[in-house]
């Protein structure tokens, strides 16, 4: 368990900022830390996985790799999956559940190669066991088995991490579609606002929702462990030892930051939606960061700056049937977020003019981050982006636009030089 492959996947086009939490995390480097597009790929320690399980913010999982074959077609996937030492991980007695990704396969259905992986494995336990055999459960599985085929090559992995590393275990209290937690963490991370040294600045999401960035960004100033709230699968495993965990675990309580008497909020959010920010406090109250973030109402074309240092903005605003964006992948975009409270404006143009005339007028000296599937984003607020980070949302490409904020006017008649 001293040298095992990981691989942690995580959203596309977050790959390079995960290898760079993960040698944080670890130290690993060079042939040992190598990203591959969906996620990273390690060669670490037992004790590794389960510190990434607590730490990571930006991985989806943690899955140990326990083959990697070739195979043409499901008699192959069974046979690759027969050879793989399952009873060192977990015994007959817990439930499982196997899942297939591809790209390019040959394969006429995955939902059959699934079934030919669930048989070798429940075979082997029979025969290993005296006819013992793993019952399936889909919903709420002790064990999680990825299989991932590409056009010729099958990769097996057990899942050390249960439910996906973006449920923290503080979230109650949401809002339609919100945004994940590793989403958010990505965010973050692709600003700068957490690196370095330095005294961090004020971070400010003007569109907080149920106050997912700002959170985030609290755990991370108080070095709170983003799995410290919850339970992983490789607690349930045959090489689990309950006195190495319980050492990991008091490791990260005892490098949490307390906030001193009195010290003013550094991270702020508000949303035009009430009943948002009720839900946004409740959730920092479980997360363990309510004493350093100041939630307020109002609607994010009206508010003045939360403090009179300039800080950083970060937002991923709502969009639905009043703020459309362009194509398929604002047709998606809509139907994922249709229900949340939406700026009362009657197109996104309109809105994010307006929101770049206030930023303009009374932000000068901040930078805005913003998250959105609108590739046309910069010449709806009439800005010039410093730069655009490629992000997705799930299955929608976005991009990050930053935007350094200076006192100007807008272009006139649409021509010229931007503002900012």
């Amino acid at each position: 368990m001293n040298s095992l492959q990981i691989f942690l996947p995580c959203a596309a086009g977050v790959e390079d900022l995960l290898a760079h939490e993960v040698h944080d995390l670890t130290g690993l480097m060079g042939q040992d830390l190598l990203t591959r597009r969906g996620g990273v790929m390690t060669r670490a320690s037992w004790r590794d996985a389960m510190r990434l399980n607590l730490h990571s913010r930006l991985a989806q999982r943690v899955l140990v790799q326990l083959s990697y074959t070739d195979y043409r077609n499901e008699q192959d996937l069974y046979r690759a999956a027969s050879e793989v030492a399952w009873e060192i991980w977990f015994t007959p007695k817990q439930s499982i559940k196997v899942e297939v990704t591809a790209q390019h396969s040959p394969l006429t259905s995955l939902n059959f190669a699934a079934l030919k992986i669930k048989d070798a494995v429940c075979d082997r336990f029979r025969d290993k066991a005296h006819g013992v055999r793993p019952d399936v459960n889909t919903q709420w599985p002790d064990v999680r088995i990825y299989a991932h085929l590409t056009t010729d090559t099958c990769s097996l992995y057990i899942d050390t991490s249960g439910e996906p590393l973006f449920k923290r275990g503080w979230r109650e209290d949401k809002g339609e579609a919100p945004l994940k937690e590793t989403l958010a963490a990505a965010m973050i991370a692709a600003s700068g606002w957490a690196d370095g040294d330095d005294d961090l600045l004020p971070l400010y999401d003007p569109c907080c929702g149920s106050g997912t960035i700002a959170i985030e960004a609290a755990q991370i100033a108080c070095n709170i462990a983003p799995g410290s709230l919850r339970h992983f699968a490789f607690e349930k495993y045959l090489p689990f030892q309950a006195h190495v965990w319980s050492v990991i675990k008091q490791e990260a309580a005892d490098a949490v930051v307390k906030p001193q008497p009195g010290q003013k909020a550094l991270i702020y959010g508000s949303d035009v939606a009430h009943r948002m920010v009720d839900f946004a406090q409740r959730n920092a109250e479980r997360a363990g960061v309510a004493d350093v973030i100041e939630f307020r109402g109002g609607d994010a074309l009206q508010r003045m700056p939360p403090s009179e240092v300039p800080g950083v903005m970060l937002l991923n605003p709502p969009y639905g049937e009043r703020i459309a964006v362009a194509g398929v992948a604002g047709a998606a975009h809509e139907a994922r977020t249709g229900a949340r409270e939406l700026a009362q404006t009657e197109d996104g143009g309109e809105f994010f003019s307006q929101l770049a005339t206030h930023w303009k007028k009374n932000y000068s000296g901040w930078t805005g981050w913003i998250l959105t599937p609108d590739l046309k984003l910069p010449s709806k607020m009439r800005l010039k982006e410093s730069r655009r980070v490629p992000m997705w949302n799930g299955p929608i490409e976005c991009r990050m636009f930053r935007f350094d904020m200076v006192k100007g006017a807008a272009r006139k008649n649409g021509a010229g030089s931007p503002a900012a």
